[in-house]
């Protein structure tokens, strides 16, 4: 019986301390999501373009398709990626975060010269056109994986940095309930968005109330708007974050902290400047300045992209599209 009490008090020890490791991660999730969240609505108001144009009835197999790729970004390249970086080479983040933000400045930029001059560049615009529906999903779902991969890198690194624990794997695992947490909210709240006009067609067409019918026309003629000003949403997202990150890393690396310091400095000044919500006025002027930033480096980048390393990679790999 003695040995059966000592059992039970063993066992109880245990699920104490995984109580309290769940309790560890669970909290360490909630703070490091809280610190990404920025990144989180960057991702989420970027994703819905990709659906844009297709049938109603690909939109949420195109999202799901995304959303799978996002957490294959998360979990099986970025989460092992990042903890191996960290531990044997933590020099090395910052420059691939660079890297990274560089690639979101140059597709900021050539979205936005594309929206002010559709046929500035006809190359481009006949490697992207395709009468083909199959051929253009994937080409879709490619780039807008190819998106998420470097806001997934941003979101996971910044949850690495707020990870504030010695113990390798709850930062694994708090890491990979942060990525698949934040993945179902990003693609459940894009897949809401995308699917609201159809919501609002039913809603017109058997709402039992003539207040319920009119809201359902009001969705109906209100999200061809929404999916724009998200367009847009997404194109300036691109531009900041990939701003930010270049400027930060810049800073890290003491490679050029002018920029960081600067934007800094006038940011603080019109947050003194400001009678009320000076935090917001200091966040306000600094995204905007990272997108100006964002949008100068980007659209330095796209002859470097475009007639430089798009050639070359196309030569170096036949069958693959830039």
């Amino acid at each position: 019986m003695s040995g059966l009490l000592a059992l039970l008090d063993d066992v109880a020890a245990i699920a104490k301390v995984a109580a309290a490791s769940i309790d560890d991660i669970a909290a360490a999730a909630a703070k490091a999501g809280a610190k990404a969240a920025g990144v989180v609505i960057d991702d989420a108001a970027v994703t819905p373009k990709y659906v844009h144009g297709f049938e109603a009835n690909r939109e949420l197999p195109i999202i799901w398709r995304i959303s799978k790729g996002s957490l294959k970004n998360k979990l099986l390249i970025l989460l092992p990626g990042l903890l191996a970086l960290d531990y044997f080479a933590q020099w090395a983040i910052t420059p691939l975060l660079m890297l990274g933000g560089a690639y979101l400045c140059f597709e900021g930029a050539e979205k936005l010269v594309h929206m002010v001059a559709p046929h500035a560049d006809h190359k481009v615009e006949a490697d992207f056109d395709t009468k083909d529906p199959a051929h253009l999903e994937e080409e879709r779902v490619a780039g807008a994986i190819k998106t998420d991969f470097i806001l997934s890198a941003e979101i996971m690194t910044i949850s690495l940095a707020t990870i504030d624990s010695p113990s390798f794997w709850l930062q694994a695992v708090t890491l990979a309930v942060v990525g698949t947490v934040i993945t179902v909210l990003v693609y459940g709240a894009v897949a809401l968005i995308v699917k609201m006009d159809d919501v609002g067609l039913h809603m017109a067409a058997t709402g039992r109330t003539s207040g319920g019918r009119a809201l359902g026309r009001g969705l109906v003629l209100a999200m061809p708007k929404l999916m724009a000003f998200l367009s847009t949403v997404g194109t300036a997202a691109m531009l900041w974050v990939g701003g930010n990150i270049v400027i930060h890393g810049l800073k890290e690396t003491h490679l050029w902290e002018w920029p960081y310091q600067t934007i800094h400095h006038i940011a603080e000044i019109a947050a003194h400047a400001a009678p009320v919500a000076q935090g917001f006025v200091e966040w306000l002027v600094t995204a905007g300045i990272d997108g100006v930033f964002g949008l100068i480096l980007g659209v330095i980048l796209i002859p470097v992209a475009t007639r430089v390393i798009g050639p070359l990679w196309s030569r170096l790999l036949p069958a693959s599209r830039v």
